[in-house]
């Protein structure tokens, strides 16, 4: 199995391989009937940290049968709310396989780029915060470049980066569930103007 994976966002196949490869590593959680929760992280109030709430927003129609979709624009989590989110999660949900997605500041080569990793997210590092550890894998999008004074970074950040990557991640989202409820190819037709 992978352990790692990433792609570019502006690739017209992204969202694709981002499906194809959700399907491959999540098949055997499906098979054990556990809850798939994506728990989308970040704040509509910085640019930089939209991505979370945009990707939930996108998907907040799909949560179907154990596949549930957590943070939207509507209601995010972020750094002073994610502790008891996760407790309700962990309350509501026995044994569930947790997916976090959040954006990511790295190397100005990988802005626009996803990668997703078979391991936690620490969310709130770009800013030192302190958060617990969330998810068995994450989904982060690179949405600028790190270094000196990353909240200024962040709150700068190009929405039309941040949107690309929502979209392509948010694509992916939405063909893996489909896919993996083994939905008839009539209803992406109906629901893919939610992109």
């Amino acid at each position: 199995m992978c352990q790692a994976f990433s792609v570019n966002a502006s690739s017209l196949a992204s969202y694709t391989k981002i499906k194809n490869y959700l399907l491959t590593e999540l098949q055997p959680i499906i098979n054990e009937e556990r809850p798939i929760i994506f728990i989308c992280i970040g704040s509509d109030r910085s640019t930089g940290d939209s991505l979370g709430p945009l990707v939930g927003h996108k998907l907040r129609y799909f949560s179907k049968n154990n596949i549930h979709i957590f943070g939207t624009l509507e209601d995010p989590i972020h750094a002073k709310n994610i502790i008891s989110k996760l407790n309700e999660i962990s309350f509501n949900f026995k044994n569930p396989y947790i997916i976090a997605i959040d954006s990511c500041l790295g190397s100005i080569n990988n802005i626009g780029k996803i990668f997703i990793q078979k391991k936690p997210l620490f969310p709130g590092l770009a800013l030192n915060k302190k958060l617990p550890a969330v998810g068995e894998m994450s989904i982060t999008g690179i949405v600028n470049v790190s270094g000196g004074f990353d909240f200024l970074v962040l709150q700068n950040t190009r929405l039309y980066t941040v949107m690309n990557l929502a979209d392509s991640i948010s694509r992916g989202i939405y063909y893996f569930i489909l896919k993996s409820l083994d939905k008839p190819s009539t209803s992406v037709n109906i629901q893919s103007n939610y992109f």
